[in-house]
């Protein structure tokens, strides 16, 4: 997500001091006393374990574990040990109702500062920035198969009727522009109209002998993170499959004149009120005139789109992102009930009304409103089809970006199987590279 990426990138150089040497290698690793950490009963003691793992030495600077514990209960603690190779920090805490805990520590120097280890040259993205501290982000979570969220809008369906017919005022016009071909495949720029004011624009990856229909494939809706560009890369390789790889914004492509002047100027106008895009609660107020709204519609109007090929073979619609990508592909799933596989990794905005019910949301969210209850994925998770398969590949539980309270209301509002894979330490960009607490919790009949 680009406005969270300059955050933390600018958090990153304020706070670093010098370079590690000895820990270059090291994790500040951490795990709970049971294994699987969302299986804790209210007011059961929660005890967290935090070694240094990978490194032989300790620099001869005096380092620190300074810790810190929120949670959904809304207390907070903290506390600083020094850092050592042979004593772990333990770390035990509680809470008295459904709900997750977050444990934060860092390793740091006798002023507070996060230690970091040595930089290599060249750009740095949002994941390899948090790689070079030595921290650790988790949690552990009690009985969160009994959270659920603000009540949903008492007008939803009637709502998401609306938006239909009005999507099905438009007639679905096509651009396609061949961008390259081989033996295999073509790939083609596309620009479809759609409702909203935008239309989708992205990339369409169809196997040779789909094109007139001779032979017949599933199709996959590919969406994105937090970003107003485009891919410029083509979609996904996917073996089989006809793939639509859509930008969030209707943004126009390079293959039909877009330059990096527009781009600069697209990124200005899609602001609101000085806010970056979906952030604004003036504009989020009415749920027509909410950015989603849009971003909602090309998403529907996509599928139809892929529906529509000769090459489709009429049964498998898949929908795939992650985070903001992630929100897409709930959406896909809950408002076309032929997508018969979702994979939702790390989805935005679930139980954004969860501000109003106390819960942790980190530092990084959109303001609540209840118009956002028509788009929240915990609300239309409730309509997916129990013919679809609902795979969430990762949940962070030290990700608040997307909190793990969240992410756990809309896996127990799927209404058919589903399956979601937990990770311990892990954020919104980082999974820990050592061997670390991972675990699965499945329903509704799902089968690997």
């Amino acid at each position: 997500m680009k406005r969270l990426m300059l955050t933390i990138s600018g958090f990153a150089l304020a706070t670093a001091v010098f370079a590690a040497g000895e820990l270059d290698k090291a994790v500040l690793h951490g795990e709970t006393d049971k294994e699987r950490a969302t299986e804790y009963k209210p007011g059961e003691t929660m005890t967290f374990t935090l070694s240094i793992q990978g490194a032989e030495t300790m620099p001869t600077n005096k380092l620190f574990i300074s810790w810190t514990r929120t949670g959904d209960d809304g207390i907070k603690e903290t506390g600083k040990v020094p850092a050592s190779l042979t004593e772990p920090l333990v770390v035990k805490t509680k809470l008295d109702k459904p709900g997750f805990v977050r444990l934060e520590a860092y390793v740091v120097d006798e002023k507070g500062r996060h230690f970091e280890k040595t930089r290599k040259p060249g750009k740095l993205s949002w994941a390899d920035l948090a790689k070079l501290k030595l921290f650790f982000d988790g949690g552990a979570g009690v009985e969160p198969e009994k959270l659920q969220g603000v009540p949903e809008p008492a007008d939803f369906d009637a709502f998401w009727a609306k938006q239909r017919a009005r999507l099905a005022a438009v007639p679905m016009d096509v651009e396609r522009k061949v961008v390259s071909s081989t033996a295999e495949k073509s790939l083609y720029a596309v620009r479809i109209a759609c409702a909203g004011g935008k239309p989708v624009t992205g990339y369409l990856s169809v196997p040779k002998d789909a094109e007139n229909g001779a032979k017949k494939y599933p199709a996959r809706l590919e969406t994105h993170g937090y970003s107003y560009r485009p891919p410029y890369n083509p979609p996904s390789l996917r073996g089989g499959e006809i793939v639509l790889n859509i930008n969030a914004h209707g943004v126009n492509l390079p293959a039909f004149g877009a330059d990096e002047a527009y781009y600069k100027d697209f990124g200005e106008k899609i602001k609101s009120n000085g806010k970056a895009y979906a952030f604004d609660p003036v504009q989020n107020s009415n749920p027509e005139t909410a950015y989603f709204n849009g971003m909602a519609l090309r998403v529907m109007r996509g599928l139809e789109y892929l529906k529509s090929l000769p090459g489709w073979n009429g049964k498998d619609l898949y929908a795939s992102g992650g985070s903001q990508g992630g929100l897409q592909t709930i959406w896909a799933a809950g408002l076309d009930p032929q997508v018969t596989k979702a994979e939702s990794s790390v989805t935005w905005c679930c139980d954004m009304g969860g501000t109003e019910l106390g819960r942790n949301r980190g530092n990084w969210y959109i303001k609540w409103v209840p118009a956002l209850g028509y788009y929240d994925p915990i609300n239309i998770a409730r309509r997916i089809s129990k013919n679809c398969r609902t795979l969430i590949p990762r949940a962070g539980l030290g990700d608040y970006t997307c909190p793990p309270s969240g992410l756990a209301i809309l896996f127990n509002n799927i209404p058919g199987p589903k399956k979601i894979n937990w990770d311990q330490g892990s954020t919104h960009p980082y999974v820990p590279p050592e061997k670390h607490q991972k675990f699965s919790v499945t329903g509704n009949g799902w089968v690997d």
